[in-house]
């Protein structure tokens, strides 16, 4: 007696269905779910046993395969079945979607091998980049489909940078992620970006931190102590001058001219890609002087690994020398942050300020307002006591003698 073909299917009775004749002319037995329309099992020779959903699309017959049996189940298999049947009364070709599903990269893939390499080409940026992705983004999204990646994905992780780290750089995180899938958008890999929407987290800049002059003389302290003179060096530069980390570690001597007392920071390796001089101090011109690979490196400081690459890694050794000095709660950054500070408390005016540390515009430098504000009041009552003991002490003032 023939076994029926169309029955209505059963986790049970498909473990039932036998193998496929060896000797059959078809290399599968088919049988048809008459639960759901099109959803088919085939049987092959080996009693492999695969759902397929058969299907009319614009006039040609086709064929989706959705898996195997066992490993998706009769449930699995229906839902995956209306899916598709979805699909096609939406007027689209369910074997076209799955097509393109298995095209769509993983978010390491088009990170490493394809968002990268541009970003090295186009941005000065582009080794941040590429420490955030391999430390962070990579380890959370890496082996999901850029498809797959949700809004709220894309939220949660924000908020738990911002909690670990810092609102800003929470901002720094959502806006790697929103540039790697525009570029995912223009290269036709994906059709939206799921950071559309997500919003940035307001920066509170006043609470930088910055550093007492106590501070800085107990970290000098530890700075001469540690065992790695050139991060030493390296950083005592950054807070003489306020440059950038970036600036300092590709710093060449050929960019120096110690007579005169200049520094030529080149736009390639400047934020806002402008060029701009440094004036030197006196003690930043006898740092610098000291270094002992002039002549041997073209870096003034020079990475572990070879005289020809600049040191990469300030902020181990920058940590280690935080904690000899007992100073908490400090970034590298914080150096440059210590810089402006000190000298608009000590009188120099903002836009001075904004010269020296190549900012764009006085926005940026509005931050230590405040701190010029105290140093104009405390100039205001100077002259206030002046005036107090003048009146108290009944000192008249002489009169100018007329011409």
């Amino acid at each position: 007696m023939a076994r029926a073909t169309r029955f209505e299917f059963t986790n049970r009775a498909l473990k039932a269905l036998p193998a496929h004749a060896a000797d059959a002319a078809s290399h599968a037995a088919e049988y048809s779910d008459t639960a759901v329309v099109g959803l088919k099992i085939a049987v092959g020779k080996s009693g492999r046993k695969t759902f397929q959903f058969r299907y009319v699309y614009r006039g040609g017959k086709r064929c989706a395969r959705i898996g195997e049996f066992p490993a998706i189940d009769v449930a699995e298999a229906r839902r995956i079945a209306m899916s598709m049947r979805a699909q096609l009364d939406r007027g689209l070709d369910p074997q076209e979607a799955r097509d393109s599903d298995k095209a769509m990269p993983f978010f390491r893939e088009f990170a490493l091998n394809q968002y990268l390499p541009h970003a090295f080409q186009m941005k000065r940026s582009a080794k941040d980049d590429e420490s955030k992705l391999r430390n962070h983004l990579l380890p959370r999204f890496g082996d999901k489909h850029l498809c797959d990646i949700t809004r709220r994905d894309i939220e949660l992780y924000h908020a738990e940078v911002k909690k670990s780290h810092t609102p800003g750089t929470a901002n720094r995180h959502l806006a790697l992620l929103s540039a790697i899938y525009r570029r995912a958008i223009e290269w036709g890999r994906i059709d939206r970006s799921p950071c559309a929407g997500v919003k940035q987290f307001r920066e509170n800049n006043a609470s930088e931190r910055w550093l007492s002059q106590e501070e800085i003389v107990r970290l000098y302290a530890a700075m001469d102590a540690d065992r790695n003179q050139v991060a030493a060096a390296a950083l005592k530069l950054a807070l003489l001058t306020g440059a950038r980390r970036g600036e300092i570690t590709g710093l060449k001597w050929s960019d120096l001219d110690l007579e005169r007392g200049i520094w030529l920071l080149h736009g390639d390796r400047t934020k806002n890609g402008k060029s701009r001089r440094i004036v030197l101090s006196r003690a930043a011109i006898e740092l610098l002087a000291a270094q002992p690979c002039r002549g041997v490196s073209p870096y003034v400081f020079p990475g572990r690994d070879g005289a020809d690459k600049p040191i990469d890694n300030l902020t181990k050794p920058f940590n280690r020398m935080l904690a000899a000095a007992g100073v908490e709660k400090a970034r590298i950054h914080d150096l440059r942050h210590t810089h402006a500070s000190h000298l608009v408390a000590n009188g120099v005016p903002l836009a001075a300020v904004k010269d020296a540390l190549g900012h764009g515009s006085m926005q940026v430098t509005s931050r230590y307002t405040h701190l010029a504000d105290s140093t104009r009041r405390h100039a205001s009552e100077v002259m206030a006591r002046v005036v107090e003991q003048a009146v108290q002490g009944g000192t008249q003032v002489a009169e100018v003698p007329s011409a």
